[in-house]
C-alpha cells in the first residue's frame, strides 16, 4: 500500500486539526477527508473571509473553529501547523502538554518522500535558485518534483514519486522551525535579518534556517556561500560534506567566479570553466550567486552543458526584477519580492544607471539603516508609501552622498502615477519595496500583480 494512504488510514479514529486553510493545507484537508478522518479547520478568518474556501471545506464535511479565537481550543490528537503560526505559540505548547502531536504538511512530506530531497533556503535568492535547480535537473532528463515555499505542496503527489526521482523544495524559516529531518542536499543562499516580527531575534531566525542541515545523514551534501559572513560562521555538523560558492576565493569543492569573469567549478582542487558570467541571462550580481549555488547543487546530476544551457536561457522568476513594459521610453520593472533592505539593495545594484524607486510597505521591524547609502548611490527619485516610509526616508536623510528627491504617496496607485510623472525617456522605474506587503496586500505576488496592472494602464 502507498505510504501516504497508509499514513492517512492510520489516522482513522483520531481527531485532526489543520491550522490555516491556505494553499499548502487545502490538498491535505481533502486527502484526510477522503480517508474518513475527522478534521477541524482552525483559521483566523471568518466564514465570510474564507469565502469559496469555506463552502468547499463545508462540502467535505469538516468542522470549524474560526475568527480571532481560533486557537483557544486545540483538543485534537494530531495538529498540522501552518507556517504562519509560531511553533511556540501558547496554544501549541498546551496541545503538546496534553499529548497532542504537532506536525506540518512539509514535515510529513519529508517523512514519506521516497526519493532524494534537495532543500534550498536563505534570506535572498532561494526562489530563483530553486527554480534554476529544477530547470537544470529537468533538462538533464530527471523526473523532478518542484514545491514547498515556492507555492506548490508536494504531499498530494508523494505516492506518485519513485525512488529514482528527485524532489526540489524551497523552505522558509517558518517551515523549518520545528523540522526534525533534513534533505539529502541542503543549500543556504545567505543569511540577513528578516521576519523579525515573527522570530523576534536574528538568532532565532538563523536557528530556524540551519534546521535545513542540522539533521543531515552522513553522505549528505551542504552548499553554502563563502562570501556571506553569517553562513561562513555557522557551526556545521562534523559529518557535513560542504561545498562552497564564492566570488572571492576558489574553493576545493564548489563553484566560483574568477577575476576575469569566468564561472568555474572545482572538485578535489581541480577546476574547469563553466561559462562567462556575461552569458547568464538574468541580470544582477546577486543572480551570479544564484547561478553558482544552483550549479553546485546539481553537480553529479546534471552535465556542464545542461547547467550552461539553462543559464543562457532562463529569464527569471515573476516578481524578481521582472520587466513589465516600456512606455514613452521609460522601462518599468517589478521587484515586489524585495521585502527586505538587502533584497532591494541587490535590485538597485543590478542596473548601471540611477533609478526611480518605489519603496515602502508593512513593517517587519527590520534595520533600514543599511539602505540609506545604496539609495543615495543608485536612486535619483524615491517614491515612498506604506508604514515603513518614515523609516526609509530617515535612513536616506541620514546617509552620506547625493540624496534623491523624495516623494510620498498614499498608496501604490498614487506611487506609480508619481513615478511615471517624474520619469523621462531613458529612465528606469522599479518597484522594490524593501518591505513586506501585508499592510495592503495578502502577499508580494498580489502586490506585484497590482503594480503590473497599474503600469500597463498608464
Amino acid at each position: 500500500m502507498a505510504a501516504l494512504k497508509t499514513y492517512l488510514e492510520g489516522l482513522r479514529g483520531q481527531s485532526v486539526a489543520v491550522i490555516g486553510a491556505g494553499v499548502s493545507n487545502m490538498p491535505l484537508i481533502g486527502l484526510l477527508r477522503q480517508q474518513g478522518v475527522a478534521v477541524t479547520v482552525h483559521d483566523k478568518k471568518t466564514a465570510e473571509g474564507l469565502g469559496a474556501q469555506y463552502d468547499a471545506l463545508q462540502a467535505l464535511g469538516v468542522s470549524f473553529e474560526l475568527g480571532e479565537r481560533y486557537l483557544d481550543c486545540l483538543p485534537e490528537d494530531v495538529i498540522f501547523r501552518t507556517p504562519g503560526v509560531h511553533p511556540d505559540h501558547p496554544a501549541l505548547c498546551a496541545a503538546r502538554g496534553r499529548g497532542g502531536l504537532v506536525t506540518s504538511e512539509m514535515e510529513l512530506f519529508f517523512e514519506l518522500c521516497p526519493c532524494p530531497i534537495i532543500g534550498i533556503t536563505g534570506s535572498d535568492g532561494k526562489t530563483t535558485t530553486t527554480t534554476l535547480v529544477y530547470e537544470m535537473l529537468k533538462r538533464a532528463g530527471h523526473n523532478v518534483h518542484l514545491g514547498g515555499n515556492i507555492g506548490r505542496p508536494l504531499l498530494p503527489e508523494v505516492d506518485e514519486i519513485a525512488p529514482d526521482h528527485l524532489a526540489v523544495v524551497e523552505l522558509s524559516s517558518f517551515q523549518l522551525m520545528d523540522m526534525r529531518r533534513s534533505p539529502a542536499v541542503a543549500a543556504v543562499t545567505n543569511l540577513t535579518p528578516n521576519h523579525l516580527d515573527y522570530h523576534g531575534t536574528f538568532e532565532e531566525y538563523v536557528e530556524a534556517k540551519t534546521s535545513i542541515f542540522r539533521f543531515q545523514q552522513p553522505g549528505a551534501r551542504l552548499v553554502l556561500n563563502w562570501d556571506d559572513p553569517e553562513t561562513h560562521r555557522l557551526t556545521l555538523p562534523p559529518t557535513a560534506s560542504v561545498v562552497w560558492t564564492s566570488k572571492t576565493k576558489p574553493p576545493r569543492d564548489g563553484v566560483y567566479l574568477r577575476p576575469d569573469g569566468m564561472v568555474c567549478a572545482a572538485r578535489d582542487g581541480e577546476s574547469r570553466d563553466l561559462l562567462p558570467q556575461s552569458e547568464i541571462r538574468i541580470p544582477g550580481a546577486h543572480n551570479v550567486y544564484n547561478f553558482m549555488m544552483s550549479a553546485a547543487i546539481v553537480n553529479g546530476w546534471a552535465s556542464d552543458a545542461d547547467i550552461c544551457a539553462v543559464a543562457r536561457a532562463f529569464g527569471g522568476v515573476e516578481h524578481r526584477i521582472e520587466f513589465v513594459r516600456e512606455k514613452d521610453g521609460v522601462r518599468y520593472y517589478n521587484d515586489s519580492i524585495a521585502s527586505s533592505p538587502t533584497r532591494t539593495m541587490a535590485g538597485l545594484a543590478s542596473f548601471a544607471q540611477k533609478l526611480i524607486l518605489i519603496a515602502g510597505g508593512y513593517d517587519k521591524h527590520l534595520d533600514y539603516g543599511v539602505l540609506g547609502g545604496p539609495i543615495c548611490e543608485h536612486v535619483k527619485t524615491l517614491v515612498l508609501t506604506g508604514a515603513t516610509a518614515p523609516k526609509i526616508r530617515a535612513c536616506v536623510e541620514q546617509a552620506d552622498g547625493q540624496r534623491p528627491s523624495i516623494l510620498e504617496a498614499a498608496d501604490l496607485a498614487e506611487a506609480v502615477r508619481q513615478a511615471a510623472q517624474a520619469a523621462q525617456p531613458g529612465d528606469v522605474v522599479i518597484l522594490s519595496p524593501a518591505s513586506a506587503s501585508f499592510d495592503c496586500f495578502r502577499n508580494f505576488m498580489e502586490r506585484g500583480d497590482r503594480f503590473k496592472e497599474l503600469v500597463n494602464a498608464l
